[in-house]
């Protein structure tokens, strides 16, 4: 005779014993916030860096200048996970983390060009 009949109806609906780091899985928000901002921040400074390097290393240096604006094809992945409600909050943190990097380096890069050419004259 197998366990689980032997222990009854409730033996077979006790949920697997879990161990400490399984608290993640739990769709904890702040898990799903911290990730997905510095996610957004990694994604949107290395891939397209990672993509250049890549390419510049396979193809001639034209050829991969040509090639370059098929980064924006890696930009579909976080906008495609907006749309399913499991990886919707992580998705949402991501594209903050991709807009304030995206802004933080445009103004340090405006700033630094300003007072490198105010100064310089």
């Amino acid at each position: 005779m197998n366990e689980a009949a032997t222990r009854g109806p409730e033996a077979t609906t006790r949920p697997p014993d879990r161990h400490w780091w399984d608290w993640w899985h739990d769709s904890h928000p702040t898990f799903a916030a911290l990730t997905g901002f510095f996610a957004g921040m990694v994604f949107v400074t290395a891939v397209p860096g990672g993509f250049a390097g890549v390419l510049r290393l396979l193809l001639p240096y034209d050829r991969a200048e040509e090639l370059f604006p098929l980064v924006l094809v890696f930009f579909l992945a976080p906008l495609v996970m907006l749309f399913p409600r499991r990886t919707r909050r992580f998705a949402q943190f991501m594209w903050l983390g991709m807009a304030v990097t995206a802004v933080v380096v445009l103004g340090v890069a405006s700033l630094v060009l300003y007072f490198m050419v105010r100064y310089d004259s």
